[in-house]
């Protein structure tokens, strides 16, 4: 396992503080207070500083955080600032440009969290690119479902691949493809669909992925009215990915940040859906989990990758004096599983025992 972050080369985009159930942040020129409702503990800086720096703040509406509903409310403008405006993402492997604007729900187009993922899909589309070349075949099919503003899709793009992007809402893939003209590239298949009855369909039609990346929601709603439910669908839609994922030289991303689907947790037994020859076992530091690995002399693996803010994480690990190393550790931590209240400090002292940790951490685990 491996605990991963945006890389500090992203200079459009940072975490400048948090606690007291929000997080500040700054996506270009402009900074943000958005709710964090897992935010236990205290602010760094004064809430003089924070509206000292904020260009506006998001305040929630009657049914924010609740099971089915979207996180609704309005945005307070403190500062004057663009009702849209464009970062870049470039930290070292692929460049695309975001068009971001604040929306009702609190979001702002894109998870700046799953920077890590666009630079493993990078690196894992360009490996498979190169290797199609030398071979004179095709180049690799990438399908990004769930796929919201598209920088999965970007990163995928950027690398070379024929990518399909799909999302059931059509405002968003208008807003994903504008993202892709800003970025200069082309050629994305844009669709508009029930993801679960589009990979159903994929599946009868024989049609396979290098490629696939999952980002599903707690819940949704397809275009003519399907439901989306995590806890319900995703077995299926796992069992349908299975189906239409190239059985050698693929790779799947995964994301899951319902609060029943940690990445340790699902880690914790094999997936049934993925046959016996797809699984690999393996003992990390003492603990054992389990990665799907794609039979191919790369192994290339699939992802666990809860949605999170890493830094938060990190910056609690600071604060009840843990001193760390993650350079052996492939642990993607899902931030929005934390539990509430004093369990927080148990939950990561669980996860700590499985990592390489300085002596005095335990003791003052204990204290806590």
């Amino acid at each position: 396992m491996i605990i991963e972050s945006p890389d500090p080369n992203w200079k459009d985009y940072q975490l400048i503080d948090c606690g007291n159930y929000e997080k500040l942040e700054r996506f270009g020129n402009v900074v943000m207070a958005r709710p964090e409702p897992k935010a236990l503990w205290d602010k760094s800086l004064s809430e003089g500083e924070w509206n000292r720096l904020m260009h506006t703040r998001f305040t929630p509406g009657a049914g924010f955080g609740k099971a089915g509903k979207e996180d609704s409310g309005t945005w307070n403008r403190l500062k004057k600032m663009d009702d849209q405006w464009y970062i870049r993402y470039n930290a070292g492997g692929p460049s695309f440009k975001l068009r971001l604007g604040l929306t009702s729900f609190k979001h702002v187009g894109v998870f700046p969290e799953q920077a890590p993922n666009w630079e493993f899909i990078y690196s894992r589309t360009r490996a498979l690119v190169e290797k199609a070349k030398a071979e004179g075949r095709p180049a690799p099919k990438v399908l990004n479902l769930f796929a919201y503003t598209g920088a999965a899709s970007l990163a995928a793009k950027a690398a070379g691949a024929d990518v399909s992007h799909l999302d059931s809402v059509r405002q968003v893939v208008t807003w994903a493809k504008g993202n892709m003209e800003a970025s200069g590239l082309d050629n994305i298949r844009w669709i508009v669909e029930d993801a679960l009855k589009f990979a159903r369909r994929e599946a009868k039609r024989g049609n396979v992925y290098q490629g696939i990346i999952l980002d599903p929601p707690a819940y949704g709603h397809g275009p003519d009215g399907e439901k989306w439910k995590l806890d319900e669908c995703l077995n299926d839609m796992l069992k349908c990915v299975s189906s239409i994922l190239a059985p050698v030289d693929s790779f799947m991303v995964l994301n899951l940040y319902s609060n029943g689907f940690s990445s340790p947790r699902r880690n914790h037994r094999p997936p049934e859906f993925l046959p016996q020859d797809r699984l690999q076992k393996h003992r990390i530091r003492g603990t054992r989990t389990h990665r799907l690995l794609r039979q191919s002399s790369s192994a290339q693996r699939c992802r666990p990758a809860g949605k999170i803010i890493l830094p938060v994480v990190i910056f609690i690990m600071r604060r009840i004096g843990a001193k760390f190393t993650y350079n052996y550790i492939h642990l993607q931590i899902k931030f929005l599983s934390l539990p509430k209240g004093k369990n927080c400090l148990r939950w990561i002292g669980l996860i700590m025992k499985s990592l390489p940790v300085e002596n005095g951490l335990q003791k003052k685990l204990r204290m806590h």
